[in-house]
């Protein structure tokens, strides 16, 4: 089984010194500079310019178009990353060994869930983003994927969901994830008019996705198991803890779910 799993990075950045990983730099059509020896997402069939938008997604989708000799891909990110074990270092990610077993009892490998605790999945993110574009994507699967629209409801008024845009698939998986979460971005951003949001928020197909995964893996049925993840030199997690209280009381907005 040929693996490849994609390490999605914007600049030059250590990387895993092990088989099976392939560092991509995203948005290359706009941030590419020599000395960078990286895969370029802007090479083939591609979205790199879309970047700002789409955030690591470029990655993925220059994978689907291009990459067509590989039996299983993966994505993850050049801090945020599959482990072994503690520490988390990359000296400790994921062996390609390992994701080989797994990938002969499993469809689809995915980061432990994460848990908001005091809120579902869709007033996390109207609490973090824009309402606009998350209404927007359940109008679009309501009317152009109406098949997946019962568990799009279900993972909104859950607490829990497998988020980061990371992941390991059988390529059966990840065409049929490709096609499903690339379908309604794409007439999601035919829909909503993104010019005056912040350079953040600006992101929005990114963080749109992250609320797919769920929603495509549960309506399918395929099988999938976790693993554990970390991050490399993150931000302080109390700093991130009390952005995120801040955030809740400080906006207050009309939710559907």
């Amino acid at each position: 089984m040929k693996i490849e799993i994609l390490v999605a990075a914007h600049k030059k950045f250590p990387m895993p010194d092990k088989k099976g990983y392939l560092p991509v730099l995203v948005g290359a059509a706009k941030n590419y500079e020599p000395g960078i020896e990286y895969q370029r997402d802007d090479e083939g069939e591609n979205i790199s310019a879309k970047n700002p938008n789409y955030n690591e997604l470029t990655a993925v989708y220059w994978a689907w178009k291009n990459l067509k000799d590989v039996d299983a891909v993966g994505l993850v990110h050049y801090r945020r990353l599959f482990f072994d074990k503690k520490p988390y270092s990359l000296n400790n990610v994921v062996s390609i060994d390992k994701v080989k077993k797994l990938l002969g009892q499993y469809d689809v490998i995915l980061p432990k869930k994460r848990n908001y605790y005091i809120e579902t999945n869709y007033s996390h993110y109207v609490h973090a983003h824009h309402q606009e574009p998350v209404d927007t994507t359940r109008e679009v699967i309501k009317k152009e994927y109406p098949q997946y629209l019962a568990k799009f409801d279900q993972v909104m008024k859950r607490r829990k969901a497998h988020m980061f845009n990371m992941f390991i698939m059988r390529r059966d998986a990840f065409e049929s994830y490709c096609t499903f979460m690339f379908g309604v971005l794409n007439k999601v951003e035919n829909q909503i008019d993104i010019t005056n949001y912040s350079v953040q928020e600006k992101r929005v197909f990114g963080y749109i996705s992250e609320l797919l995964m769920d929603v495509w893996l549960e309506t399918n049925a395929f099988t999938y198991t976790e693993l554990s993840w970390g991050q490399l030199g993150g931000k302080n997690n109390v700093k991130k803890a009390i952005s995120l209280v801040e955030r809740k009381i400080g906006i207050r907005t009309k939710t559907h779910f």
